[in-house]
């Protein structure tokens, strides 16, 4: 580790929570240098939904290396490229009957996420957008403009004007429809509220604190994007790929996004990133917005490989409800069992689940523990107050037991220690 505290920025983040050197990775398995095993409740944060170095991914791109295939092709035409396309057409948009144009941006969530701001703003000639309340959009100038949290907002000192935030469903609690909140702002000239160009949404909050957004509001929320000429723009890079159970977050919905943004996954644990555009608003002119690493074509191969193999039927989608079905139970015991000391609350969708822990610094303590012990999970939420689980979506009903069971062990024990903290105050 030496040479990462001399060599490596002190903006590191993650190799802090985690302080071990990771040398093999297997499905929904880590392995370090010592040889010590972690259950993998992260998820390269939902870039590996199909687990590490999953054997169809990985022989088609052996595969293709071997074969010489073209490995950085800009945005010119390539056999991978025109495969992932065609694979992507067929068996994600078709069924689904989507009718998108696919924009190829830089490789990473924030590149489709800029992309997507520029095209809204071009094509309404307005400036503004609305984001919501605990929104991650990305780290760039203008994804980090729609970001909600102040941690990652106030240190980039640029305007922040051209956006607006509104109250996210539940904001309020259950009996307040943010929707007529938002409306209110838009029907009245004097509210401040310029008229945005587009509104961008999570259907599920994940560094937010995974909150869901429900079918109901999802819908009144694009009805009123329709009534005032908005774009609803739908965020689904670290909800998609299969994450809710369904391939996008929004499809339980029954909305029709004009324009989605997806990556982490996508690529097959590779960085890769796309905007899927409604057809007449592909109004770019060639060259418009460009990018060097817009033609990643290994990750191309392993896209391909992972929607040809988990997308041409409901085997996945099915199993991720099944599990979801496990994870739920088992949280809301451990949230039942200790919810009258410390408040905890379960929610979540698919493999995306929160446990919300009220105690402040509880829930950073759990993931602490919970790595000595064998399991690697993050927190999320504005104070770190949710315990996010994002396993792989091919991890075993086993192996997601036994990574819920190290959680409740070491609540057990946090719950334990304060109470006897408490009783030592008296």
């Amino acid at each position: 580790m030496r040479v990462i505290d001399n060599m490596e920025s002190q903006v590191r983040g993650y190799v802090r929570s985690f302080p071990v050197v990771f040398e093999r990775s297997k499905g929904a398995k880590l392995f370090d240098r010592e040889g010590k095993e972690y259950i993998d409740f992260f998820a390269g944060a939902g870039t590996l939904n199909y687990g590490h170095n999953n054997d169809v991914s990985k022989e088609a791109m052996i595969e293709y290396l071997q074969n010489d295939g073209v490995l950085h092709g800009l945005d010119m035409a390539t056999s991978a490229k025109i495969a992932f396309l065609e694979s992507f057409a067929d068996n994600i948009l078709a069924p689904r009957n989507m009718d998108y144009k696919i924009q190829l941006t830089g490789p990473t969530g924030t590149n489709a996420v800029e992309s997507a701001l520029k095209l809204a703003r071009l094509i309404k000639g307005r400036s503004n957008v609305v984001a919501f309340t605990n929104a991650f959009h990305g780290m760039t100038a203008g994804s980090v403009s729609i970001t909600g949290n102040t941690f990652y907002r106030d240190e980039a000192h640029i305007s922040r004007s051209n956006v607006a935030f509104m109250p996210y469903d539940g904001f309020f609690g259950p009996d307040v429809n943010t929707i007529d909140y938002f409306r209110r702002y838009l029907e009245d000239p004097s509210s401040g509220l310029d008229q945005p160009a587009a509104v961008f949404v999570e259907a599920i909050q994940g560094e937010g604190g995974v909150n869901i957004a429900s079918a109901k509001w999802l819908q009144e929320l694009e009805a009123l994007c329709h009534e005032y000429d908005m774009f609803l723009i739908v965020d689904d890079i670290q909800a998609g790929n299969g994450r809710s159970g369904d391939f996008f977050s929004f499809e339980e919905a029954r909305i029709s996004p004009d324009m989605v943004t997806v990556s982490k996954s996508i690529g097959g644990g590779l960085p890769m990133a796309l905007l899927m555009i409604r057809p007449d608003l592909d109004q770019w002119k060639p060259g418009e917005h460009t990018g060097t690493f817009r033609g990643n074509n290994l990750a191309f191969v392993a896209a391909r490989a992972m929607i040809d193999h988990y997308w041409t039927n409901n085997e996945l989608s099915n199993a991720v409800k099944y599990k979801e079905k496990v994870l739920r139970a088992e949280l809301e015991k451990i949230a039942e069992k200790h919810g009258k000391d410390f408040p905890m609350r379960v929610r979540g969708r698919g493999l995306f689940y929160g446990l919300e822990i009220d105690e402040p610094g509880f829930a950073g303590e759990v993931s602490s523990i919970a790595f000595e012990r064998g399991l690697v999970i993050e927190l999320s939420g504005a104070k770190d107050q949710v315990v996010k689980f994002l396993p792989p979506l091919i991890v075993d009903e086993e192996t997601l037991k036994e990574g819920i069971q190290i959680i409740a062990d070491a609540i057990d024990e946090i719950a334990a220690q304060k109470k006897e903290r408490l009783k030592g105050s008296f």
